[in-house]
């Protein structure tokens, strides 16, 4: 078998998920141009980046303007630590108290909406000296975590007044960013907090992606997330603007084997494929396992040497195979799955009728990722 005709790439693996930062680099710029100078942008890093792989991802970031990185638990903020990532680190979600102590140890900020909360950090004081920095989740409508926005203005001075604390933020997240009349009951019960504390030296954030391109908040900062990678979220009927985007992820697989199909022989199990004609047939090793849905079967295209080529029979758990028409390819070309233009996550999503943020998250799973610009 020979090395490769198309790529360079090397890895234990003849698949897999190839990240353009350059890509990353100018969905920032973009982004950015429409956020008000005044505004920080913290961008969303969890779940190792959408797949995109959170400590790669994280030092583009900051490089294009990023100033703080939100993640969902401590063990992906200590992640970005242990590769010298300095900057500020928010943990969006909730935290066991027992990783209070990991947290504040690692310059970490969290999430607290309870007094359980409180206690947990004045214990993590009273032990270590150092303040644990935190800020207030609302809930004014998501109805997942928080405290709610009836409650918040109380809570918030109950947090104030804690001395064993760095009290940096106040923040809630839009349900239905992308519905202008649900967004706008859960703004309301945002500003009936925002409008009754003290809101100076705290960063004040609402909008998320969806938000940040469609409304103007009281805020000094957005959270983005799934734009930055070159994805749209679902978005209301009227934004601000749109930024012009590139997708960042693409996925490609060297060609394992090649071989002819005979007329009326079937393909991969099931036979959902049954050549209609004599058929050169390309496999490549990536299946359901590496993240590509059995659901896109036979509903899928790929592309070798400028072609497009057809999936063709169920994907399997580890493999796949292609229709190669009168294509010349050979046993180590790469057929490219996904790319930035004509191979999209979002072509995808229609078929297996979910969401792009599902689909690249999926895609961390085996696949090495190979990082270029």
């Amino acid at each position: 078998m020979k090395n490769i005709r198309q790529s360079n790439v090397n890895t234990h693996k003849d698949a897999w998920v190839e990240i353009n930062l350059e890509s990353l680099a100018q969905n920032i710029i973009e982004i950015k141009k429409g956020i008000p100078l005044d505004k920080k942008m913290l961008g969303i890093v969890k779940a190792d980046a959408y797949g995109h792989g959170s400590q790669m991802i994280a030092k583009t970031m900051l490089a294009s303007g990023v100033d703080m990185f939100g993640v969902s638990s401590v063990d992906e903020g200590l992640d970005l630590r242990n590769v010298k990532i300095k900057a500020p680190i928010l943990v969006v979600g909730a935290i066991p108290t027992w990783a209070v102590e990991s947290a504040t140890l690692n310059d970490i900020a969290f999430s607290i909406f309870n007094d359980g909360h409180l206690e947990a950090c004045k214990e993590v004081y009273e032990r270590t000296g150092i303040k644990p920095k935190v800020h207030v989740k609302l809930d004014t409508g998501m109805n997942r975590i928080g405290v709610r926005a009836e409650e918040g203005v109380n809570y918030i001075e109950k947090v104030r007044k804690a001395d064993y604390l760095k009290f940096e933020g106040v923040f809630t997240h839009l349900a239905a960013a992308e519905e202008p009349e649900e967004a706008k009951k859960q703004i309301s019960r945002w500003n009936s907090v925002v409008d009754n504390i003290d809101t100076k030296g705290l960063l004040i954030h609402i909008q998320n992606t969806a938000a940040t391109f469609a409304y103007d908040i009281k805020s000094n900062m957005v959270r983005v997330g799934i734009s930055l990678y070159g994805l749209y979220p679902d978005l209301p009927p009227a934004v601000n603007y749109k930024p012009k985007l590139k997708q960042v992820m693409g996925l490609k697989g060297r060609i394992t084997n090649i071989h002819e199909v005979k007329t009326n022989e079937g393909v991969s199990y099931a036979h959902t494929f049954i050549a209609e004609k004599p058929t050169r047939v390309a496999t490549i090793p990536i299946g359901y396992a590496d993240g590509v849905a059995r659901g896109l079967s036979n509903k899928i295209y790929g592309i070798i040497n400028g072609k497009k080529i057809r999936q063709i029979g169920n994907i399997t758990m580890d493999q796949m195979m292609f229709d190669l028409g009168n294509n010349d390819a050979q046993v180590g070309d790469v057929i490219t799955l996904l790319d930035e233009e004509n191979l999209t996550l979002d072509s995808w999503a229609e078929i297996l009728h979910t969401i792009n943020y599902e689909l690249t998250c999926r895609l961390k799973v085996r696949l090495p990722r190979v990082y270029v610009r």
